[in-house]
């Protein structure tokens, strides 16, 4: 959910079949994920979000058809009318819903984008998956490979024309063209084929007249869609809810170009987008507040400028000055040299946030390299999470992390096998108790990392913890610009190196399998420590088969725990956290917490 890349995926929740995107941290470090991060920070307040409860599970639930009705919940105090400011740093650059795959845009595209199910967030962070387009969540059978769903009546378009079942299909055929290749796969890959196979169905998507068979998806009436799935996938629900699982109007497809003006079904539209420079959301009056559980139109419009580097949004919203009042951020993070600030100014308590996002950071082990399962252990035990962390941004940064999952996963469990809340600068002592009883004192390691300023400071710190413990660290610095295709290839020649992850949905079938899944290794994808253990395989796929979510979602954490003990392909160091700050005229500013962002679905002008 933020800039720069994306990788492919493919399992469910796996990131062979997903385009992964790369979000740029604050720090100038990558997080590979799909809702890729936005930003980091550094120091105060703590997540109020789904995270902060120890039990995670808590947090997520499925809704009901009476959860899915709309209109949604009056935010207290709303006020209708005025313009809503957005300073981003990075241009967008995809508005077709097809293509979006980063947290800013996940964020914009709510706006004026209405998906088959979307999240339902409460005052108290609690997230619901319901209908948005569809009356329900979906309803399943024949094991869970066949999900159907129902659409809502009075739902329309931008131009006063009915959205139907045959508008969903081509949102979904549309993805088999050659030109989407940006936003997530997941649907077309779970009906027709992993990786880019599933292209074969439909090469030339709808445009040319064909479409999938009615055997694949189904859409028998104007208000009825079916899809037939080669595999159950009791995710499917979260997977509707990605940006391209809507609804396109075959006549107001424009392909390429449908990046530029794409038909709106949600509470905005499109009033005038300058590629690069600015983007202008006004209301769609057409639109129908008794249609949708989630959104808001109070505001008039939302102008969106792009070019505003961290330092620049948070100088404007500390200074609150005139229209930078009204002024908010999808994405930019409080700018970490002026944390300290920001927390001193008293007046900014009330319109900041500090939320755990689905993003950690790890530094993973190359197994290929590294066969000794002691000498990993021990790099596990020394690597020093809290000097990484306030390298990166301290408290306001992220949070030293104890294992695989984020806590703003489902099923999420505070385990620390490690001990890093008890040593978050590492134990050299036990680490140098592995090496030696593994007869490796003075393993020579390997490390890359990537030439931005926050790097060659935690590089500092991380030389200096493996030297504590007993290695010895030869340094390689990459260029930042080939970092990330440095390190995802299987034949590097590094040992450890930093990498990151962050899930498509709070549920961890889009963390373990593309990670640690043996049979994803290739170049570019993301088993970045290379395991390849058929009993953790064999695992993924029985959890994968689990037809409950709610279910599957603890079995997931007890696999990447046995992974972290038992396999060590590397060591989580820290989750991730946004830390925001918007103007005092703004209220009904929440943080959306799948999607790692500020949530403009009920903010108003005062």
């Amino acid at each position: 959910m933020t800039p720069t890349t994306k990788p492919a995926t493919g399992l469910l929740r796996s990131r062979v079949r997903l385009a992964a995107a790369a979000a740029a941290l604050a720090s100038g470090a990558l997080v590979l994920s799909a809702c890729s991060s936005g930003g980091g920070g550094g120091g105060g307040d703590r997540s109020q979000g789904p995270g902060a409860d120890k039990n995670a599970s808590a947090n997520y639930s499925i809704g009901t058809k009476e959860d899915s009705a709309g209109p949604a919940p009056e935010v207290p105090g709303a006020k209708k009318g005025g313009t809503v400011g957005v300073l981003q740093r990075d241009a967008f650059v995809h508005l077709d819903p097809g293509q979006i795959y980063y947290n800013d845009m996940l964020a914009n595209q709510m706006l004026y984008n209405r998906t088959l199910t979307s999240y339902k967030v409460d005052d108290k962070g609690k997230v619901k998956i319901v209908g948005d387009l569809a009356t329900d969540a979906g309803t399943s059978s024949d094991g869970g490979r066949t999900w159907k769903f129902t659409l809502k009546d009075g739902l329309k378009f931008e131009d006063g024309s009915p959205i139907t079942a045959k508008d969903v299909r081509w949102s979904i055929e549309r993805l088999y063209a050659d030109f989407e290749t940006d936003g997530p796969q997941y649907i077309p890959q779970w009906l027709s084929g992993d990786g880019t196979a599933f292209r074969k169905a439909l090469p030339d998507g709808p445009y040319k007249g064909a479409h999938l068979p009615a055997s694949v998806l189904d859409t028998p009436d104007d208000k009825t869609i079916v899809f037939h799935f080669r595999q159950p996938h009791a995710d499917t629900p979260f997977a509707t809810a990605m940006p391209n699982i809507g609804a396109v109007k075959a006549e107001k497809d424009t392909k390429r170009k449908y990046d530029n003006a794409p038909f709106a079904s949600g509470p905005y539209k499109v009033g005038e987008y300058k590629v690069g420079k600015s983007l202008t959301l006004v209301r769609n009056e057409h639109w129908d507040a008794r249609t949708d559980p989630i959104r808001h139109q109070y505001a008039d419009r939302f102008q969106i400028s792009f070019g505003h580097q961290y330092a620049d949004s948070t100088r404007r919203y500390l200074a609150d000055q005139g229209a930078d009042k009204n002024t908010l951020s999808f994405s930019n993070a409080v700018a970490p040299e002026m944390t300290e600030k920001v927390l001193g100014q008293a007046d900014t308590k009330a319109r900041r946030h500090v939320e755990i996002q689905p993003y950690v950071d790890y530094i993973s082990f190359n197994m290929d390299r590294l066969k000794d399962v002691g000498v990993r252990k021990a790099l596990a035990y020394a690597m020093p999470n809290g000097q990484i962390l306030q390298q990166m941004g301290g408290a306001t940064a992220g949070v030293v992390a104890t294992n695989f999952l984020s806590p703003a996963m489902d099923g999420y469990r505070p385990t620390d096998p490690f001990r890093k809340k008890d040593k978050p600068a590492g134990d050299p002592d036990k680490a140098r108790e592995l090496l030696k009883a593994a007869g490796k004192e003075g393993q020579e390691i390997v490390y890359a990392y990537a030439n931005t300023d926050i790097q060659q400071k935690v590089s500092v710190v991380v030389t200096q913890a493996l030297e504590r413990a007993g290695f010895k660290v030869q340094k390689k610095e990459i260029d930042s610009n080939t970092w990330r295709t440095a390190i995802a290839e299987v034949k590097n020649k590094f040992d450890i190196y930093r990498t990151s992850w962050g899930a498509d949905w709070p549920v961890a079938s889009t963390v373990v399998p593309p990670l640690f899944d043996g049979r994803q290794i290739a170049d570019g994808s993301q088993n970045y420590g290379h395991l390849d253990n058929p009993a953790v395989n064999k695992e993924i796929d029985r959890i994968n088969a689990i037809p409950d979510v709610k279910q599957a979602a603890p079995e997931w954490q007890k696999l990447a725990d046995k992974i972290l003990t038992e396999d060590v392909p590397g060591v989580p160091t820290f989750y991730n956290t946004q830390f925001s700050l918007w103007g005092s005229n703004l209220g009904g500013v929440r943080y959306q917490p799948v999607y790692g962002t500020v949530d403009p679905t009920g903010v108003y002008v005062k």
